[in-house]
């Protein structure tokens, strides 16, 4: 099996302002394959911010980010399909069903056999009874498990979660624990963006605390150690 791409991505004195006012300022981070890096800090900390970096929707002020040894700009031109991305927007058709959705966007990435693929997802969360429903008629939790469908269904390699858990009941929440660290443990590079701590327990390797734009935290997660009792004593 080819080495999987990126397998790392490294930001060095990365800033990204907007007029005067820095989001980010100055960040150094490496993220790995086979991580789960949980990225925490107050609203306004410059947490999404550093997704839209990351997923090469928007692009630093100054610094550099390059995944394995490519640039930025080359990897948004032309490894982008390697990201999967669940933000605050769903990107779902609501006119179209789910497995029209999954189907869309599976051919869309190119991927083999798409009809099984798309059925595979709908089994894994837990979709598959209300396959052929309009996505307008869906609950908040079910269009939250679709939208991570969506961000799945062509196996990238670099995933990015902001809010995953939204509109999720305990099961979901679950759910999405059992997924993550499927995927991490598979050699995928996860980051978590969230305010909910405890869905980070257990699942997370490395904790990084956004403060103002800047990192004031990055560690491994200690054993058996709450991740609030940590963001309390740093954030």
């Amino acid at each position: 099996m080819p080495p999987r791409f990126p397998s790392q991505v490294i930001l060095r004195g990365v800033c990204r302002a907007f007029g005067r006012t820095f989001a980010l300022h100055r960040v150094d981070l490496t993220l790995q394959a086979g991580q789960a890096i949980g990225i925490v800090g107050d609203n306004g900390a410059g947490k999404s911010t550093l997704l839209d970096l990351l997923a090469t929707t928007d692009r630093p002020t100054s610094g550099t980010i390059v995944y394995d040894d490519v640039s930025r700009q080359h990897f948004a031109r032309r490894a982008r399909h390697r990201i999967g991305w669940v933000s605050h927007h769903k990107l779902l058709y609501d006119e179209l069903t789910a497995r029209e959705n999954l189907l869309f966007f599976a051919r869309m990435y190119g991927v083999d056999n798409p009809a099984d693929r798309v059925a595979s997802w709908l089994e894994r969360v837990g979709l598959a009874a209300d396959a052929d429903r309009r996505v307008r008629n869906f609950s908040r939790g079910m269009t939250q498990r679709l939208t991570i469908a969506r961000a799945l269904i062509h196996n990238p390699q670099l995933l990015l979660f902001d809010e995953p858990a939204t509109g999720l009941d305990q099961q979901g929440g679950r759910f999405i624990v059992d997924l993550l660290r499927t995927l991490r443990d598979r050699g995928r590079i996860v980051i978590l963006v969230t305010h909910d701590f405890d869905l980070l327990d257990g699942l997370v390797d490395r904790l990084v605390i956004l403060r103002r734009g800047q990192i004031t935290y990055d560690h491994p997660v200690e054993e058996n150690k709450r991740i609030i009792d940590v963001y309390r004593t740093h954030a």
